[in-house]
């Protein structure tokens, strides 16, 4: 039986509240018909015995006290899927916004998803190439990781953002089966076009699936925004055993929309006025990610977020750093002085990379160049402190080696061009090339039959380099 439920109790802000429903649940989807006819929807975010509190997606302007008609679906909000969806434009609430009409859904599926089993998890292995030197040789990414981008207000995460979707593939043959799922939330529209655009000239985007919340609509569409591109990705991944990576974008902007959503239900405010299960909101976003045994395809997400002030404690990085396997945290010194991708390397880190590289997954070398990496340019920041206080010239030859090192690496490695592609192969071999301008007993941390294999080559290899710029310096 079907109940329309007549006039409301209240209206606040965003909100309406009804008396006397009956057999209501929590997410359930309404239907909500103005006076004038015309439909809205909203969903149940609060019950308080028979009393609902109900969020209208499109705002209460022009909504009645007295002949508003409401009706509950009896289900919570759905995303219609189907293979179709690649290559199609959704807003913040699921709706495609590309001009190519509505999705023929094979099936519907709750925006909260599903919990995985921990169970039937599989410990994520194999990597995923971003065509970044500093992401997939010091911070590989995994398949099935949450690996978050810490950015910072007007830094270049947008343009790296867009470079990791246009370029990520899979390392094995199964390349077809890999896509794109992108969420942006609170952007502008200058930005969302930037996106939009940038997909279409580089020719991905029949491969990947895009949400766009711009910063004008409704915050309800904000919160749901993650939920919908999640539910598509575990859609994609584990019915048709595709290989997912969800780029998501800003989270930040999300736990503000969060933050606004709560003091409007009046609840209680945490830390920074942030609700107090900011920290359980979030991992029912990120713990989405993942590889579940017995299915092919797998879930990887880069969540980025902008900090405010740069501020790495501030409550969205500071619970996203607990729950995640890792992070990559772009630098404004960097930033400012010109480097792209401005990724700050020492703070960074990817804690599952440690099984999905090495022999049989990237390059035998790979593991230990990439801690020889680490260790050296902390030995350049140390250098660099010193230098500050008693002048470069001061500096043993070899502190002066570390310096020469550190410019190296900044502006060959860290930095490369926004349409610059490089192959694991190339970086490797780039990163090598760089510690040949060490004297071999400073890589402490390669064994000799490495140091034996790549060191050697990498200095026959670079002996053209060194000189014209040995020239330049003087």
């Amino acid at each position: 039986m079907i109940l329309d439920y007549i006039g409301l109790k209240e209206i606040n802000g965003s909100l309406i509240v009804l008396d006397n429903v009956e057999n209501a649940s929590f997410e359930e989807v309404v239907d909500i018909r103005l006076e004038n006819g015309t439909m809205r929807q909203g969903r149940i975010v609060q019950l308080d015995g028979k009393r609902a509190v109900i969020q209208v997606f499109e705002g209460t302007r022009g909504i009645s006290l007295d002949n508003t008609r409401t009706r509950l679906k009896g289900h919570p909000m759905q995303m219609p899927l189907s293979p179709e969806i690649l290559g199609r434009v959704f807003d913040g609430a699921g709706r495609p916004i590309d001009g190519l009409g509505n999705i023929f859904p094979v099936k519907k599926a709750d925006i909260n998803g599903t919990p995985i089993n921990p169970v039937s998890r599989e410990y994520p292995k194999n990597y995923i190439n971003t065509g970044i030197s500093t992401i997939d040789t010091l911070m590989t990414l995994i398949r099935g990781q949450k690996l978050p981008i810490f950015s910072g207000s007007g830094m270049k995460h947008n343009e790296l953002a867009v470079q990791i979707a246009r370029q990520a593939k899979i390392s094995d043959n199964s390349g077809n089966n890999f896509a794109i799922v992108f969420a942006a939330m609170g952007v502008k529209n200058d930005v969302a076009e930037y996106f939009r655009r940038s997909f279409e000239e580089s020719g991905v985007l029949q491969r990947v699936v895009m949400f766009l919340n711009l910063a004008n609509d409704p915050i309800i569409e904000r919160i749901l925004t993650p939920r919908c591109a999640l539910t598509v990705a575990e859609y994609l991944a584990f019915e048709l055993d595709m290989h997912i990576l969800v780029i998501m974008t800003d989270m930040t902007s999300y736990a503000e929309a969060l933050r606004e959503f709560s003091s409007s239900k009046g609840e209680i405010p945490g830390r920074k006025g942030f609700p107090g299960y900011l920290y359980s909101d979030l991992a029912s976003l990120y713990e989405r990610a993942g590889m579940v045994r017995g299915k092919k395809g797998s879930v990887t997400q880069i969540p980025i977020l902008t900090m405010p002030n740069d501020d790495v404690t501030h409550p969205v990085p500071d619970l996203t750093g607990y729950i995640t396997e890792g992070q990559i945290v772009l630098d404004r010194v960097l930033d400012n002085s010109g480097v792209y991708p401005p990724v700050s390397v020492l703070p960074s880190l990817s804690r599952l990379m440690k099984d999905g590289i090495g022999e049989g997954f990237t390059r035998e070398d790979h593991p230990a160049l990439s801690n020889q990496l680490f260790a050296s340019y902390a030995k350049v920041m140390d250098a660099r402190s010193l230098a500050s206080v008693i002048g470069e010239e001061e500096l043993s030859p070899v502190d002066k080696k570390y310096i020469e090192f550190g410019k190296r690496f900044e502006s060959q490695f860290v930095a490369q061009g926004f349409n610059e592609n490089r192959s694991i192969e190339q970086s490797l071999d780039l990163g090598w090339k760089l510690l040949s301008t060490l004297p071999r007993e400073e890589l402490d941390r390669v064994d000799d039959v490495i140091l034996d294999k790549y060191y050697e080559k990498a200095i026959q290899s670079d002996s053209s380099v060194t000189e014209p710029e040995k020239s330049i310096d003087e």
